[in-house]
């Protein structure tokens, strides 16, 4: 394609060497044409002619190859070949850039200066040579110190499993368990299990004791197991967590080796499925966020929606159907080697106390593939919604907590019932002591989801310039949440650390700090982070004053204020909402 500013290459003399020579073939007496008349034939080819016309007369075989391949041979790099059965091998022109870059197509964005011998100018297509196609990956760029950016080989395969995927939604995959083994798969994986950290599994393996073994080799026998069908799952061990009111939640945390082989399966099986996700599911989601979610709900409860089906279901984790997730994967996946893994992992069973627990029925959570599973699991739910519910209201789902958020009351309890119908095809339930309906009309009540507290609050400055009350839905950190937070920096300021420097507390509360601040930011929580602020400053002060004892003198603490913390490098929450739009 030509680009603008590039001028007409110019045409350069062969140069002339000495003429190689070329022994007659040892069968010339039985062809028509020599093997010496061939190269010479061959070769005169690739001197232009006016009319593009080919010198003719080469027989038997090797003539009718020649005829038969001529497209092949004499069309140029981008030209389009003359038959219509090589068509779908060959990218077409894409129409804008997102498209470009949705199937992988490489846009050169920087020229190189000195090309190499038998490579076409700047503007006659080729900049660099065409690199050896790995699986599906199909790679190109140019080799130049100058040039492209060496292409993400595991981002290049996502992408075109996810076009292949989006462009025929029935097509079952085959011939995915060679993309699960492949080296640069697997590096990848580990990379990932790497930066997520965890707790050691049932073997007792850490991933630095997996660094002292050699991660390329752990990664090459994982790789041969494999491919040769020998690896089998260790069970997964079982960890409480606590929870918000009280009772604890099973994990189960799987080996490093196995981490790292869920790893693989997923970088390979979320793009299939990802293209068949609807908009509704946000959680563990490529480019998706809880924060998309709550400004979903908040746009939605600005034009109307005043009625909340706030559901929760009843052991979701430990009443999924093995038999019907495995059957819902093979709605897209019709390797049997995969469909094989995943039901190892399924059965592979937990080990609790030192006893070794089969499981019949659940999943546990913990697992890299856990939350893909979960997804694929209750895509029914969001796939009957949007095909025949869509008119009774917005459906939001993180994982297993979703919200329905409606314009009236029958609509919600209209809503509530269909639901638990499909729900109870998939063996599931609401509970019915946490699945509630909230009404948000004039702000009368409020619900909580994903560590926020939803209500409408009325706008003061509409109230003052036009006398109408006009609600808008705000949101801002729950009461749960907010304890949370006061607990870890309660945690992270105890009374035996008076006699530390100040700096250093400080450096453990700032990434705490942080990252609270940046998931609230988005919403109306400027009180809520005032309050943090507050007591934060009240943890160090306590602090200082402990440490100063019986000698500290009267008024000194007066000092020890906000300014003089946030002087020490301490992290200000007030002052940092920024609109979802901006943030």
């Amino acid at each position: 394609m030509a680009q603008a500013g590039c001028h007409k290459p110019l045409r350069r003399k062969p140069a002339r060497g000495p003429q190689h020579e070329v022994k007659p073939a040892a069968s010339s007496d039985l062809q028509p044409e020599s093997r010496a008349g061939h190269v010479a034939a061959k070769a005169m080819s690739a001197v232009p002619q006016s009319g593009g016309v080919r010198p003719a007369g080469l027989g038997g075989v090797e003539g009718a190859a020649r005829v038969h391949g001529e497209g092949r041979n004499t069309r140029g790099p981008s030209a389009r070949p003359p038959s219509g059965q090589r068509d779908s091998y060959k990218p077409m022109v894409k129409a804008s850039r997102a498209q470009r870059e949705s199937e992988g197509t490489v846009v050169v964005t920087s020229l190189a200066t000195n090309t190499a011998r038998g490579a076409k100018g700047p503007c006659g297509g080729h900049v660099g040579d065409v690199r050896t196609r790995e699986g599906m990956t199909g790679l190109s760029g140019s080799k130049h110190p100058g040039g492209q950016r060496p292409i993400d080989k595991v981002r290049q395969l996502q992408r075109r499993l996810w076009v292949a995927a989006k462009r025929s939604p029935e097509r079952r995959f085959h011939a995915l368990m060679d993309r699960i083994w492949r080296s640069d798969i697997l590096q990848e994986a580990w990379r990932r299990v790497k930066r997520n950290r965890g707790a050691a599994g049932v073997d007792g393996t850490t991933l630095a004791a997996v660094e002292q073994y050699g991660v390329e080799r752990l990664l090459g026998e994982l790789g041969v197991a494999l491919r040769a069908g020998t690896y089998r799952p260790q069970p997964v061990v079982r960890r409480y967590m606590p929870k918000a009111d009280g009772r604890q939640r099973p994990l189960g945390i799987p080996t490093v080796r196995d981490r790292v082989a869920q790893m693989a399966a997923t970088l390979v099986l979320e793009p299939l499925f990802e293209a068949d996700f609807r908009a509704s599911s946000y959680g563990f989601r490529p480019k998706r966020s809880a924060t998309q979610a709550l400004e979903t709900l908040r746009v939605h409860g600005t034009r109307g929606g005043n009625h909340v089906l706030d559901a929760d279901i009843r052991d979701y984790f430990g009443s999924i159907d093995h038999q019907r997730v495995l059957t819902l994967v093979a709605r897209r996946v019709s390797d049997r080697r995969v469909l094989k893994l995943l039901r190892q992992w399924l059965a592979a069973g937990v080990m609790d106390d030192g006893q070794w627990h089969a499981s019949r029925a659940g999943a546990p959570q913990g697992g890299v593939i856990s939350p893909l599973r979960s997804n694929i699991y209750l895509h029914v739910l969001d796939r009957a919604w949007e095909d025949r519910c869509a008119h009774l209201g917005t459906l939001v789902r993180y994982a297993d907590d979703f919200v329905v958020m409606c314009d009236t009351h029958a609509a919600v309890e209209e809503a509530r019932r269909r639901v638990s119908t499909v729900l109870t095809r998939l063996g599931l339930e609401l509970h019915p002591e946490k699945t509630r309906t909230v009404d948000l009309s004039r702000g009368g009540e409020g619900f909580d989801v994903l560590g926020c507290h939803l209500r409408k609050r009325m706008s003061g400055p509409l109230w003052e310039r036009t006398q109408r009350r006009v609600f808008y839905l705000q949101r801002w950190p729950s009461s749960r949440a907010m304890q949370r937070m006061r607990t870890r920096v309660r945690a992270l300021t105890p009374r035996s650390r008076c006699h530390e420097d100040v700096r250093s507390i400080i450096a453990d509360l700032n990434p705490v700090l942080r990252g609270w601040g940046q998931y609230f930011r988005t919403g109306n929580a400027a009180v809520k982070f005032i309050q943090i602020d507050t007591y934060v400053t009240e943890r160090l002060r306590g602090l200082l004053v402990k440490r100063a004892g019986s000698r500290r003198r009267p008024g000194s603490a007066a000092g020890w204020d906000r300014p003089f913390f946030e002087a020490l490098g301490l992290h200000r929450l007030r002052g940092t909402i920024q609109y979802p739009g901006a943030a």
